[in-house]
């Protein structure tokens, strides 16, 4: 199966990881995910947050996306969420619930140590893989 639409949100993302809702404990309301660059010998410059926010997450998700990506994750084997995202893009117009929390971009941080934050902010939609 290939795709040739980059910016489908949906499938920028380890394709395992679109089955991770189905693990998740009854009842789930809320997912964190973070970023941190886990090992090195150097501290990290913290940059690019606003640009990916601009150019995956600005941009809604449509059904055109859920159609493309229900058919790449199934060619590898995976459930796929379609009802879910499908609610998304009725409920949010496509867009994530999420809240972003992060150092200021241009931060000199040591290894080891989160500099990104994403949590969803509308408990429907818990199961959001994590970019």
């Amino acid at each position: 199966m290939y795709t040739s639409n980059l910016n489908n949100l949906i499938l920028n993302s380890d394709s395992y990881k679109t089955s991770h809702w189905v693990q998740y404990p009854s009842g789930s309301e809320y997912l964190s995910s973070y970023v941190e660059a886990r090992k090195g010998d150097y501290d990290v410059l913290f940059f690019g947050l606003q640009a990916f926010i601009k150019e995956y997450l600005s941009t809604p998700i449509t059904h055109q996306d859920i159609d493309e990506a229900e058919m790449v994750i199934q060619a590898h084997g995976l459930t796929f969420n379609r009802a879910g995202w499908e609610r998304l893009v009725d409920k949010h117009g496509g867009y994530l619930p999420l809240r972003i929390e992060a150092v200021p971009e241009g931060s000199i941080v040591p290894v080891s140590n989160v500099v990104c934050q994403v949590i969803n902010t509308d408990p429907e939609f818990y199961w959001l893989p994590s970019y």
